[in-house]
């Protein structure tokens, strides 16, 4: 036997293992414990959301699946955690809206981007904004909040719970597109330090996620004149979206799964593919749905592109944040 002809053998028997064994590696995945690290704080809707999906994941793959929640730092915390993390999937990252598109400045590592920081798997879920407006404003439709708005400019006073987070953007693009303007008043301790001004009568209207005031609805405290959703939820039929009235408009926090760069592709697709079973049960379905989220299956090609798409939608917004700060 020749030298080349040995050569190209090794080279075969080489090739024909590296192809069978990386199959066999996703199929005995997981081995051990997963931690997935989310920059969400614990009981948060988004939190509470990939619990319901890491309990399901822990009973298919027969291993523990745990949260390991990072907040802090306006998501850099976790992003750094996550990148810094062995790429053999045994550790993943479950970033949300705000990660993408961040205020500049806000951290060195912040806004994140795919595909060049981190290996895309999946769509967790979406939670649309709502628009909620106390009963003593008078207004019971957007339509006549943007006349209000129209009438007294920078006079209607709305809460910001997080300053550059989705709820902030969602109330300025409803400015900008309304060609309104309405008096910010930020709060940094959630939705829940805004609502007793709200209560109070000291605020008039919020744009929050609907799980942060679905107590305030029930109770009567706050009316919901819109949702910021692409079409009207299956939960509220009777509540119009945002774009009925401003063609276009859509405004939702949602949340992805990614892994460190590196991970092997065939882990990538078994995750990918087990978690779109998961957000595809109707049980996870009827769950998340009593949060205001909703699943929105995705393949990894497909959440590059979605994640990419919206940070060109909330570029220009942020460029208004920014600008009014500087004024």
């Amino acid at each position: 036997m020749t030298a080349d002809l040995r050569w190209l053998l090794i080279i075969g028997l080489l090739t024909s293992t590296s192809l069978t064994a990386a199959p066999a590696h996703a199929q005995s995945y997981p081995t051990r414990a997963v931690k997935v690290i989310t920059d969400s704080a614990a009981g948060s809707t988004p939190d509470v959301v990939l619990r319901f999906v890491t309990d399901r994941l822990t009973q298919l793959w027969g291993q523990q699946v745990l949260v390991a929640n990072q907040p802090g730092a306006s998501g850099s915390l976790a992003a750094r955690a996550a990148a810094d993390s062995s790429p053999d999937g045994n550790s993943l990252y479950a970033p949300v809206l705000s990660t993408f598109a961040a205020l500049p400045g806000v951290a060195s590592n912040l806004p994140i981007e795919l595909p060049r920081d981190f290996v895309s798997i999946g769509f967790v879920a979406e939670n649309p904004m709502f628009v909620a407006t106390v009963p003593s404003l008078g207004v019971s439709t957007l339509p006549e909040l943007i006349a209000l708005a129209k009438q007294r400019p920078g006079e209607i006073p709305y809460a910001v719970t997080g300053v550059g987070r989705l709820t902030h953007m969602t109330a300025e693009l409803l400015q900008m597109r309304a060609g309104i303007k309405l008096l910010m008043v930020p709060y940094t301790g959630g939705p829940a330090h805004a609502l007793n001004d709200l209560m109070g009568g000291r605020v008039a209207v919020i744009v929050e996620g609907y799980s942060g005031i679905a107590g305030a609805i029930r109770s009567a405290v706050l009316r919901p004149i819109a949702v910021a959703s692409p079409k009207r939820l299956p939960d509220f039929p009777d509540l119009p979206t945002v774009a009925e009235t401003i063609p276009g408009f859509s405004a939702t926090g949602w949340q992805v799964l990614l892994a460190p760069n590196g991970t092997p592709q065939p882990i990538i697709a078994k995750i990918s593919e087990d978690l779109r079973r998961v957000v595809g049960e109707p049980e996870f379905q009827a769950k998340i749905a009593k949060l205001g989220s909703y699943p929105r299956p995705m393949s990894p090609d497909e959440v590059v592109a979605f994640v990419q798409s919206e940070q060109k939608t909330w570029q220009p917004v942020l460029a208004q944040i920014v600008k009014s700060q500087q004024q």
